[in-house]
C-alpha cells in the first residue's frame, strides 16, 4: 500500500513540474527570458562582486576572472555585433544539421522503418528498454552523435514496438547524456579529462601522472549500473506517467516483404563496403585521416574524432538509405535524393528558430563570466566545509551536479575545479583518478535537466514531433527521475568502490 502511495505521489510531483514548466512561454521565448536575467544579473554582479584569481588548468597559468556587464555600451554592441556568430558557431548547430542529412534520407528510404521492423520481429521485447539505454551509453564514444542519431532512433523503436515514443526518446537521452561518462570504451572524454587532471597535479607541485584509462573499472561498472537503472526508471516510472500514446505516428504492422529484404541486404553490404574504405583510411599509422598532433609527434585521429566524425556518421546513414532507396525504387534519380534531405531539412524549421534564441542566452552566459564565477564559489564553499573520506567525495559529487545545471562543459568547470580539488584531496589522502571519477558522476547527472545543455534545445523538438505541447516542462519533468536515481546509483556505486579498496582504473588506486 505504501509503494503504491509513492509512486502515486512521484506521479503527481512530476506532473505538476510540467504543468508548471508547460504555463511558461514557449521555450524560444524562455531562452529570450533568461537571456534579460543574464544581462541584468551580469551588471550587479560586475558592479558589486569581487573578482577571483585562480589557476586555470587548461591554460596552464593563473588567471583572474570578473563578472562582465552587458548592460552598458560595450555590452550592447556585443548583443548586437555577435548574434549572428553566436547562432552561426552554436556547437550543436551543424552537428544537428549536418547529421540530419544522412538519418533524414535513411528515414526517408524507407531503411529505418524496414530495419526496426525486422530487428524487433528478432528481439525479446523484454530486454528493448535496455537495449537502448545501453545503445545510448555507448554512443558517447563517437562523441556527439548520439544525440543526433540514438535519441531520435530511440522514439523509433518503441513506436514500432507499439510503446510510447517519448519514452524510447526518454530512455535514449537518458544514456546519451546522463551517463555521458560511462562507457565499455575509452571515449574523447577520458583524455581531455585526464590532461586538465595532469595539468593540476603540475601546479600543486605533486609528482604524479594519469594515464586516460585511469577511470576506466569504474566507468565500464558505471555502464552496466545506469543500463539496469535507466531500464527501471523507464519501465516502472516515466512509461507509466506517460500513458497510452495517441498521437498520429503509428507502428508499421507489415510484414518485411521480399524486396525489402533484398534492399537490407544490399544496404548492409554497402555499409560493410563503407567501413572497410574508413578502417582503410584509418587504421594504418600514415592513414589519409590521421594527422600529426606535435606534442607527441605521432599521427593520430584526434583530429578526425573531433571534426570529422559527424560527416562520416553522415555518410555512414546516407550510403545504406540510397541503396535501399533505390532498391525498393523509392530514389530513382537526383531529384529523388535531393527531396529526401529536403524533408529532413524541412521538419528542422522550428530547431533552427529555437536555436538561435538557445545560442545568444548561451553565448551571453559566457561572456558574463558568471558560470565560472558561480564554480569558483561552488569550489571555495567544498574547500571551507573541512570533509573527508567518503563524505567529502558525495558533496563533492553533489556540488559537480549542481554547478552542471548552469556551466555544461565538462572540460571548463573541470580546469577550475581540478587545481583547487585535486591537490587538496590528494593531502587528504584520495587519488586524483579518484576524485576525477567523482566529478564526472555530477557532471553527467543533471545534464538531461538543465536548458543550459547545448543539445537540450534539440531535445525539445524532438519530443514535440510526438507531442506538439511539448515544453521545457514535459522534458524536465521525465527526465528528473533519471537524474534522481542516477544520482543516487552512481553515487551508491562509488561508495562500493572506495569501501571495498577497488581501483577506478588500470594503475589508478582510489588513496595516495
Amino acid at each position: 500500500m505504501e509503494q503504491k502511495k509513492n509512486k502515486k505521489e512521484l506521479g503527481g510531483f512530476l506532473k505538476a513540474v510540467e504543468r508548471i514548466g508547460n504555463k511558461l512561454p514557449h521555450p524560444a521565448m524562455i531562452f529570450v527570458i533568461l537571456a534579460a536575467i543574464v544581462v541584468v544579473v551580469s551588471h550587479f554582479v560586475a558592479k558589486y562582486g569581487e573578482p577571483v584569481t585562480y589557476f586555470d588548468a587548461r591554460a596552464g597559468e593563473e588567471v583572474t576572472k570578473s563578472a562582465v556587464s552587458l548592460m552598458n555600451a560595450e555590452g550592447v554592441r556585443y548583443m548586437f555585433t555577435s548574434a549572428v556568430k553566436n547562432f552561426t558557431g552554436f556547437a550543436p548547430l551543424g552537428t544537428v544539421l549536418v547529421g540530419m542529412l544522412g538519418v533524414g534520407l535513411a528515414d526517408y528510404s524507407g531503411l529505418f522503418d524496414t530495419s526496426l521492423r525486422k530487428l524487433l520481429s528478432n528481439v525479446n521485447p523484454n530486454i528493448l528498454t535496455a537495449l537502448v539505454v545501453f545503445a545510448g551509453i555507448m554512443s558517447n564514444i563517437a562523441s556527439d552523435a548520439g544525440y543526433v542519431i540514438v535519441v531520435p532512433l530511440g522514439a523509433i523503436i518503441f513506436l514500432n514496438a507499439g510503446r510510447h515514443p517519448m519514452a524510447g526518446m526518454a530512455a535514449a537521452f537518458a544514456g546519451v547524456s546522463g551517463g555521458f561518462s560511462a562507457n565499455l570504451l575509452l571515449g574523447t572524454t577520458d583524455p581531455l579529462l585526464t590532461d586538465i587532471t595532469n595539468a593540476a597535479l603540475v601546479s600543486g607541485g605533486i609528482d604524479m601522472h594519469l594515464a586516460p584509462t585511469c577511470n576506466y573499472w569504474f566507468m565500464a561498472a558505471s555502464t552496466i549500473l545506469l543500463t539496469i537503472v535507466g531500464t527501471l526508471v523507464t519501465e516502472f516510472i516515466v512509461e507509466k506517467n506517460l500513458g497510452e500514446y495517441t498521437g498520429e505516428y503509428k507502428a508499421s504492422q507489415e510484414e518485411v516483404t521480399a524486396i525489402e529484404n533484398k534492399a537490407l541486404r544490399n544496404a548492409g553490404i554497402s555499409i560493410l563496403i563503407f567501413i572497410a574504405i574508413m578502417a582503410f583510411m584509418m587504421v594504418p599509422k600514415n592513414g589519409i585521416l590521421r594527422t600529426l598532433q606535435e606534442d607527441i609527434n605521432q599521427y593520430t585521429l584526434k583530429e578526425f574524432i573531433s571534426k570529422g566524425l559527424i560527416p562520416a556518421m553522415m555518410l555512414a546513414f546516407m550510403i545504406p538509405g540510397i541503396v535501399y532507396g533505390k532498391t525498393v525504387g523509392k530514389i530513382n534519380d537526383s531529384h529523388d535524393l535531393v527531396k529526401g534531405m529536403t524533408v529532413a531539412m524541412k521538419s528542422m524549421g522550428g530547431y533552427l528558430v529555437l536555436a538561435f534564441f538557445a545560442s545568444q542566452f548561451v553565448a551571453y552566459f559566457g561572456k558574463s563570466n558568471l558560470g565560472i564565477l558561480l564554480s569558483y564559489k561552488g569550489a571555495e564553499f567544498l574547500e571551507s566545509i573541512k570533509l573527508t573520506g567518503l563524505p567529502l567525495i558525495i558533496i563533492f559529487i553533489l556540488v559537480s551536479a549542481f554547478l552542471n545545471l548552469f556551466m555544461g562543459s565538462a572540460s571548463a568547470k573541470w580546469a577550475i575545479m581540478a587545481p583547487i580539488f585535486v591537490p587538496m584531496m590528494y593531502q587528504l589522502g584520495l587519488s586524483p583518478a579518484l576524485t576525477q571519477a567523482a566529478y564526472r558522476i555530477g557532471d553527467s547527472t543533471t545534464n538531461i535537466i538543465t536548458p543550459l545543455m547545448s543539445y537540450f534545445a534539440m531535445i525539445v523538438v524532438f519530443f514535440q514531433k510526438y507531442d506538439e505541447d511539448a515544453g521545457l516542462g514535459t522534458v524536465i519533468s521525465i527526465m528528473i527521475p533519471y537524474t534522481l536515481f542516477f544520482l543516487v546509483g552512481w553515487i551508491a556505486l562509488m561508495a562500493v568502490f572506495v569501501l571495498a579498496g577497488i581501483p577506478v582504473g588500470i594503475g589508478a588506486p582510489l588513496f595516495v
